[in-house]
């Protein structure tokens, strides 16, 4: 007996030990975030992993589809794991891969995967944009970027094969939003390559660790690049697109009408909401917030004033003096009003980004059909900042009594502060720097523009008008989006409704509307993550009473990075107890 008992003992001690769950999820988090960088091969290089610097993306179905079986096998690892185990930590960072991953697999069941442009965006823009978002401080950083910038033809082939497909399978952009669209690829061909966006890397000084003699040749070497290949592929995009696209563009607008086109816009409407809410429940949302929001314009323009709102909005939209005469005037004001709002952070945040950011204009090819702002994210790894990027096209469409609300959003306390500070949590790295969750970062961006009435930013009634107008637009953003691919709208319909009910210049809402259409549900974020964050706010200030400390619940709200919305739910509920206790 003995003997058996040792015998047993023994073996005990030389079988391994079963991981515990939470090594196990730490495996499988590692393990993504190794094949996340390889198949993200610009971005890795911005964070510093220099593995992959000579490869660009890969477009192809082929790869979509790859990439979703690789999800699906992260998702079956991850469900193998009993939450049981976990730290509540640690079942939110399971949670949040899951689903991250399972929208990776049910996005790619579509044949909507195959639209590889918007009014937004495209793969010839992003590829134009690739010096923005990479390092050039050593000799590998210039080689690998020209080496980059001649595998194009290979991405453009690819795209454009993907693209021709998606037309003869119904799923081509609608006519209406394609207007001067090809501006976007004409814009980027530059007849002298030393003023191509593709040069960009070169304007500056010579790096010291790079010889005149090397230096000499490698602008030479992007002028060829340049000359002889970028710029007669993005000629080739551009006779495809106007010979062929146009012709056969969709002449329908909402996204029901393409092939299981209910179903895919479902499933982005869940995607970008991360909530269950229907399509019609979201439209009646909307139309409850424009009738609010529309209420407070009114007692605003009479107390300004003005016989009725849209008196109001009519001044504000055709008064020169409200309008920048220049570029460089808009540029200057938008400058301005961003060191203001920087001054007043520490009022209302506890802890604050080391991460700077610098205010650029929006590339002259995208500007005219592009929105009035965007943020470009920075990367610390890459000592890389982050950036506001300012539409200074159309300046009759430009008002600067939008700026402090748009400020707000796109910079700080909105885009940059949230983004920066998560780059600097204590996160997985895929929490970092790859989910982006719309609901709660547009969400929180829009709920920065209202906390600038606390902040003293609207110090005019002008400048009010325009915060309300541009909370009007994204509660606008309910009715429209919904309206055009649920309920069967046109686009002058939604125009019409845009016009009526916002102060937006006309050549913002064509931009904006065009936008909806070509990118079903990506807006019905902003609105729907505000009144989230609102809500919260108020419930924990009902709670904690005098308690209650609004840098320490900012703080709470960013402390865990962008999550869904119902996480964020639970995390607040759990900082409100904590507080009381």
């Amino acid at each position: 007996m003995k003997k058996l008992m040792l015998a047993a003992a023994l073996l005990a001690a030389a079988a391994p030990a079963l991981a515990a769950p939470g090594e196990d999820l730490a495996r499988v988090i590692d393990d993504h975030w190794v094949w996340y960088l390889s198949v993200n091969p610009e971005q890795s290089t911005a964070l510093g992993e220099r593995r992959y610097d000579a490869r660009i993306s890969d477009l192809s179905l082929a790869a979509s589809d790859r990439a979703a079986r690789e999800a699906q096998g992260f998702a079956d690892r991850l469900r193998a794991i009993p939450d049981a185990g976990l730290t509540p930590s640690e079942r939110v960072n399971k949670a949040i891969l899951l689903r991250t991953l399972t929208e990776t697999v049910e996005g790619n069941r579509y044949g909507q995967r195959q639209i590889l442009f918007t009014t937004y965006y495209g793969w010839h823009q992003g590829f134009a944009g690739l010096a923005d978002d990479l390092p050039f401080r050593t000799r590998a950083d210039y080689e690998s970027y020209l080496a980059r910038l001649a595998q194009y033809p290979a991405q453009n082939a690819e795209a454009l094969k993907i693209t021709r497909a998606a037309v003869a399978g119904g799923y081509a952009q609608p006519c209406d939003v394609l207007g001067g669209f090809d501006k976007t690829i004409d814009g980027v061909i530059a007849k002298d390559p030393e003023q191509s966006r593709f040069y960009a890397p070169f304007r500056g000084a010579r790096p010291g660790a790079i010889s005149e003699a090397e230096w000499d040749a490698m602008k030479t070497r992007a002028r060829t690049l340049i000359t002889m290949v970028l710029n007669p592929e993005y000629a080739k995009f551009a006779d495809y697109f106007r010979r062929d696209y146009l012709p056969n563009c969709r002449k329908t607008v909402g996204a029901s009408a393409m092939p299981e086109g209910p179903a895919w816009y479902a499933f982005r409407v869940r995607a970008q909401t991360t909530t269950d809410l229907t399509p019609e429940a979201i439209h009646q949302i909307g139309l409850r917030e424009v009738a609010r929001i529309r209420s407070e314009m009114e007692t605003l323009a009479k107390s300004a004033g003005y016989a009725s709102r849209e008196s109001f909005i009519a001044e504000l939209r055709t008064n020169p003096r409200y309008y920048a005469t220049t570029p460089e005037q808009l540029l200057q004001v938008a400058a301005l009003e961003a060191k203001r709002h920087d001054g007043l952070l520490p009022k209302y945040f506890g802890r604050l980004p080391r991460l700077p950011y610098g205010i650029r204009p929006i590339p002259a090819e995208t500007a005219e059909g592009t929105t009035t702002a965007y943020y470009g994210p920075g990367s610390p790894p890459a000592g890389l900042s982050g950036t506001f990027y300012v539409n200074t096209s159309k300046l009759s469409q430009r008002p600067l009594w939008e700026l402090p609300a748009l400020t707000a959003h796109e910079a700080v306390p909105g885009h940059h502060l949230q983004i920066a500070l998560q780059q600097e949590l204590d996160l997985p790295s895929f929490r970092k720097y790859a989910v982006s969750f719309t609901a709660f970062v547009e969400g929180w961006a829009l709920y920065t523009e209202h906390l600038g009435v606390e902040m003293g930013l609207y110090d005019t009634p002008e400048k009010n008008m325009g915060r309300l107008s541009y909370e009007m637009w994204r509660a606008c953003r309910l009715v429209v989006d919904t309206g055009i691919h649920a309920k069967g709208w046109t686009k002058a319909q939604a125009v019409a409704f845009m016009k009526d009910n916002t102060a937006l210049t006309d050549a913002n809402i064509d931009a904006e509307v065009n936008r909806y259409i070509s990118w079903p549900g990506q807006a019905l974020g902003y609105k729907l993550g505000e009144l989230k964050i609102r809500e919260l706010r108020a419930r924990a200030e009902k709670a904690l009473g005098a308690k209650f400390d609004l840098r320490r619940f900012h703080d709470a709200v960013l402390g865990q990075g962008a999550v869904p919305l119902d996480v964020l739910e639970r995390q607040i509920d759990d900082w409100i107890a904590a507080e009381q206790r």
